[in-house]
């Protein structure tokens, strides 16, 4: 049920988003959280209670700024807690520019206080003692995907220019930085888990061709052994191979790359019912983009009615491919549609259909 659920979730976003929902998918697992945690800070991470981690909602980022950022944020209780420290927030901000941001110590600082201005209000909102106030420690970690290196330095002081007198009077903390493309591959498989040979595949998402294939076939053997003692994991990494081929790869190579990926999983059910709607996913997507293309083809060309026979053929195409039999009432009626935004409605509609009889019912309410 819950690979119905994301893959409806993660397939129906756009290329551009998918880079943000996936890791945020990936890392709402605790056991990624805490593979992420061992890849940049092994003594940190083997320090906390993953079994018990909680994330938090994100209401201290004003309305504005929200849709710009892309972050997550949890709480993790210490497996060993003391009596002045019993849980640490992680913070993480996703970052896929490529483009690397000189800022980032102050973006990190401005959340991190934004944070701790929740907490003091939830303190004064239930008349908590001043004296027992104690703001919980907040653990920042960045992690990068773009394809630059990242060199910048995520300290204040590198944005000021300021005499070695002042140096002590600017706010100073550690920040954990995971730059995922200019990690070593042996690196980030070290410790075994999932999530490393995920990001090994990551790490290749504009490579050529043959250099992705290899990596597909060396993380596919990197989780051999996930598959007979959690099961479910297992399901969920070859999920986000299946849809990183579908939003990330050229739909040239879709077929090859995603029969890599289903050549040594023919007797899992689960995985080949997956495959299918992924193959389906990217051959509507591929007539989408044919339509696209036709359309700029037909811009340039002047050709308006090449436009519209491209858009008729494709819905017919779309039409043959989730209904097989077409009725001829049905054809005859897409071939005498003339407009091409009637027919971009319809095509649309036709990929969520449940049946032809729907798709009538609902264009004879809108007629």
């Amino acid at each position: 049920m819950f690979i119905e659920r994301d893959l409806r979730e993660l397939s129906n976003v756009s290329n551009i988003h998918f880079p943000d929902r996936s890791t945020k998918w990936l890392l709402r697992q605790r056991e990624h959280l805490q593979a992420l945690l061992r890849m940049c800070g092994s003594e940190i991470a083997d320090a906390l209670d993953f079994e018990h981690v909680e994330q938090l909602n994100r209401s201290f980022i004003s309305d504005e700024l929200r849709p710009q950022e892309s972050d997550m944020v949890f709480r993790v209780p210490f497996r060993s807690p003391t009596q002045t420290c019993q849980e640490v927030i992680v913070y993480l901000l996703i970052e896929h520019q490529s483009t690397v941001d000189p800022s980032m110590g102050l973006r990190l600082l401005s959340y991190m206080t934004q944070i701790w201005m929740e907490e003091r209000r939830e303190w004064q909102d239930k008349k908590h003692p001043q004296g027992e106030w104690r703001l919980t420690p907040i653990l920042p970690i960045v992690f990068y995907t773009g394809q630059g290196e990242w060199k910048a330095p995520l300290s204040l002081t590198a944005l000021m220019d300021i005499p070695e007198i002042l140096t002590r009077f600017v706010p100073s903390f550690d920040t954990l930085l995971l730059d995922v493309k200019a990690t070593a591959s042996d690196e980030l498989t070290e410790t075994g888990h999932a999530l490393g040979w995920l990001l090994t595949v990551l790490q290749h998402e504009k490579s050529e061709a043959p250099v992705m294939q290899q990596a597909l076939l060396d993380a596919l053997e990197g989780l051999r052994d996930l598959q007979t003692h959690d099961a479910a994991q297992y399901t969920r990494a070859i999920l986000y191979l299946f849809l990183l081929i579908l939003h990330r790869r050229d739909a040239a190579e879709h077929q090859n790359l995603l029969r890599i990926l289903t050549q040594e999983n023919t007797q899992n059910q689960e995985i080949v019912n997956m495959a299918a709607s992924i193959i389906e996913i990217s051959e509507q997507r591929g007539l989408q983009q044919g339509i696209k293309q036709g359309i700029e083809q037909g811009i340039e060309q002047g050709i308006e009615q090449g436009e519209i026979r491209g858009k008729q053929e494709a819905l017919l195409k779309l039409l043959h491919h989730r209904f097989q039999s077409v009725p001829d009432a049905v054809l005859t009626r897409v071939r005498a549609l003339q407009s091409p935004v009637e027919l971009d409605v319809l095509f649309e509609k036709s990929l969520t259909a449940e049946s032809l009889e729907d798709l009538q019912e609902s264009s004879r309410a809108e007629g």
